[in-house]
């Protein structure tokens, strides 16, 4: 049984078909691999870094902004033999998450942050990559209505700027699950954060449990408002309950208390078993799978 499922973040989708175009292409490369016998980590590296390279999702190319205009953008992966890998605050790569497997692989570290994780990219051979675009520029100055870039001087005052910004309803984080043939799960998640965040703000995707967990059982990736999903360390709790249940049934179960909290998110799941599952509390969320060949999406 092998089965792939992606997502590309919760929220407000403003254009349906052009993320969904995204998705089932993400599926389709990933899906590939694991179709030829190949692994679980393969699988969901590939399909992320389709995302990341698409910038209509809020990952590597279509990364967004922080208040000094500059991208930071996090990224991590885990496996279901407990391996882990992480970045957090990266700039100028283009796919952070191979950033965060060369930790995983490469070091005994789960996690690296801001210049060092730069310096580990440029040292494990990563080409210099600028992902800001023009779009993301406007967009942020559309939401803070300033024209001029801010300063790490001004901190206060970016603080400030952050307190009284008005928050958006979309969490475009993206993410894979897989199972491959040998019963391997990897899961993989990416992002650039939230727009108008402070500098050096680190969410869910580069936190293991949080934003990305796997066991022998289950793997779930997670998207949406960083720091509630880490208050509740939402993948290692779905991932938990799989011991119990199927992970849709673990998805819900988990879904239903965090609405009781205020945590505004999504997720997506998959078990040994080679059933996949998701659950969102947010307006949408963009997500697919292929399993037995089969895809389907949101």
């Amino acid at each position: 049984m092998i089965a792939l499922i992606v997502h590309g973040g919760a929220g407000k989708i403003e254009e349906k078909e052009e993320a969904k175009k995204g998705i089932e292409k993400a599926l389709i490369k990933g899906y590939e691999i694991l179709a030829k016998g190949g692994k679980a980590v393969d699988a969901v590296c590939t399909a992320v870094c389709e995302l990341e390279d698409n910038p209509y999702f809020n990952a590597g190319t279509g990364s967004v902004l922080n208040l000094l205009f500059e991208i930071e953008m996090d990224a991590s992966i885990m496996v279901s033999s407990g391996d882990f890998g992480a970045c957090g605050a990266i700039k100028n790569v283009k796919n952070p998450i191979l950033v965060a497997r060369k930790i995983m692989e490469e070091t005994d570290h789960l996690l690296l942050v801001g210049e060092g994780a730069n310096i580990f990219a440029k040292a494990m051979g990563f080409p210099e990559y600028n992902p800001k675009t023009e779009k993301e520029v406007e967009k942020l100055k559309k939401l803070i209505e300033k024209g001029e870039n801010l300063y790490f001087p001004n901190f206060k005052k970016l603080i400030e700027i952050y307190k009284n910004l008005k928050k958006e309803e979309s969490y475009s984080t993206v993410g894979a699950c897989a199972l491959d043939h040998n019963g391997m799960i990897a899961v993989a998640t990416s992002t650039g954060g939230i727009r108008g965040k402070l500098p050096g703000r680190i969410g869910d995707s580069a936190i293991i449990g949080a934003g990305t967990y796997a066991t022998p059982l289950a793997g779930v990736s997670a998207t949406g408002h960083g720091e509630s999903i880490t208050k509740n360390f939402v993948a290692k709790e779905i991932c938990e309950l799989v011991k119990n249940y199927d992970i849709q049934t673990a998805i819900n179960i988990i879904m239903e208390e965090l609405k009781k909290k205020n945590c505004f998110c999504g997720v997506i799941g998959i078990d040994v078993k080679g059933n996949v599952g998701h659950g969102y509390n947010t307006k949408d969320m963009a997500w697919g799978f292929i399993k037995d060949g089969k895809l389907v999406t949101f």
